[in-house]
């Protein structure tokens, strides 16, 4: 090596070299953003929202039935399974019904229609024949079935509207008639008012202010002009505010709103112990079985106010994790509402979804004390077969069209390949070409354009 000037050896430098770039600095937030973006974006994911949500919701509200119930059953001289053996009857017919409705094919659906709506104007009519009808907390809606079997027809009215309306405006659309005010309103608005007015004889205003929600939820999905939708709003709102102020017992229930003390006459007992249930869960609360309120001080603890009950047994959590099952529940139907292209899936999804949700908003903000007592009771979740039943079956529906959307269907068949077959091939025993597992990914549909008949 040749030396320097100096007759020092030269000095080794070594070469500094730029640092390895590695992957950019991550925003976990955002990154988590993303990850549940691409999660809800999966074309199963209202599937399996529909189904877990609901089966959840069944299996927890099952139960706090049993918890909620069994001093009620006592003071009755009953066994203190009564409750939970009769809920648990019917949450086993339910899930029959459920899964009838999740494999019958749309048309089936829309045939079912006509004779579901007979069927509850009949029965609703033989509420009101003397002998026949029976009056429970002063609401002349329920027929009995022999023995402690009763039945509430104006549960299946419900169901009925949705389905027969769906298919009324389906077919309209097909027309195109929708385009046309009359078409919109007649005969839906009759028909609805025709069911509401059986309803309100016997005196439930409470199923009323559902099946309101419904019309107008189809109404709104059919593209009912700004105007229009005002009217039929603004006639509803009348008739509810006359058959408020002639009755003392719904102006009392109005009066228990925000209320902190029972007042004179224990006239708002019920609103201000459903408070105290949930003040007094405190995080977590005391316990299943644990709620001191069902001890006789919370009228009605096991249907209207179970949601009470299981603030004071589950605390905090237990309620936020039931009204985030129902939030789920109802922004799954809302997706499979507006995927599809079918206008009886789309009419039918929307009723069932305004349906749930507005029953779940109404009995929750009951309890809370933020709205009127309507005697509604918490959908899948309270005691009562009669609201169970047409409740699991339109859930079914939900799971149907659910399962019906492409993305879906294509996804469920590289999940369950059919024998002798093996996933990914083309059937030929292996050798034949492979499908895309991610094809399904862009396999989204949109509803239709929306129509030229007014705008919001």
């Amino acid at each position: 090596m040749p030396g320097s000037r100096t007759g020092r050896p030269p000095v080794q430098r070594t070469v500094k070299r730029p640092p390895a770039s590695g992957p950019p600095h991550e925003n976990p937030v955002l990154g988590l953003y993303l990850r549940l973006r691409r999660a809800w974006d999966r074309p199963l994911t209202a599937y399996y929202l529909i189904f877990g949500g609901s089966l959840l919701i069944t299996v927890l509200g099952l139960v706090m039935v049993y918890s909620a119930s069994q001093i009620t059953a006592l003071q009755l001289s009953l066994p203190g399974t009564y409750f939970f053996r009769k809920q648990f009857l019917a949450a086993l017919i339910g899930t029959g019904l459920m899964v009838a409705a999740m494999r019958m094919p749309v048309k089936l659906h829309r045939a079912l229609a006509y004779p579901i709506l007979a069927g509850a104007v009949f029965l609703m009519i033989l509420v009101q024949v003397p002998g026949i009808g029976m009056a429970v907390n002063g609401n002349q809606n329920w027929i009995s079935l022999g023995g402690s079997f009763q039945i509430q027809p104006s549960e299946f009215g419900k169901l009925a509207l949705v389905l027969w309306g769906a298919d009324l405006l389906a077919r309209k659309q097909d027309k195109k008639l929708l385009t046309q005010w009359k078409h919109m309103l007649v005969p839906l608005v009759p028909a609805a008012f025709m069911l509401l007015g059986l309803i309100m004889i016997g005196g439930d205003m409470g199923t009323a202010i559902i099946l309101t929600a419904i019309l107008f939820g189809l109404l709104w999905l059919a593209g009912a002009p700004t105007r229009l939708f005002a009217g039929v709003l603004s006639v509803a709102a009348l008739l509810g505010v006359i058959l408020i102020k002639t009755s003392p017992n719904r102006m009392a229930r109005l009066n228990c709103i925000g209320a902190t003390d029972p007042g004179p006459g224990d006239s708002c007992w019920q609103a201000v112990h459903g408070i105290y249930a949930l003040a007094s869960g405190g995080l977590f609360g005391s316990g299943i079985g644990a709620s001191v309120e069902k001890w006789g001080e919370l009228p009605e603890a096991h249907t209207d106010f179970i949601f009470a009950v299981t603030g004071e047994e589950l605390g905090l959590a237990g309620t936020l994790s039931v009204l985030a099952l129902f939030a789920a529940l109802g922004y799954a139907g809302i997706r499979v509402a507006g995927r599809t292209e079918d206008p009886f899936v789309r009419y039918a999804a929307g009723g069932v979804t305004t349906w749930i949700t507005a029953q779940a908003v109404i009995n929750i903000g009951a309890v809370l004390g933020l709205l009127p007592i309507a005697g509604v009771p918490l959908p899948l979740f309270s005691y009562g077969g009669s609201a169970l039943l047409p409740t699991m079956f339109a859930i079914g529906l939900l799971i149907a069209f659910a399962r019906d959307e492409p993305g879906a269907r294509a996804a469920l068949a590289l999940r369950q390949p059919r024998f002798g077959r093996k996933r990914g091939t083309g059937g030929t025993g292996g050798s034949g070409p492979k499908r895309n597992p991610r094809s399904w990914n862009t396999m989204r549909r949109r509803a239709s354009a929306a129509r030229s008949s007014g705008e919001r």
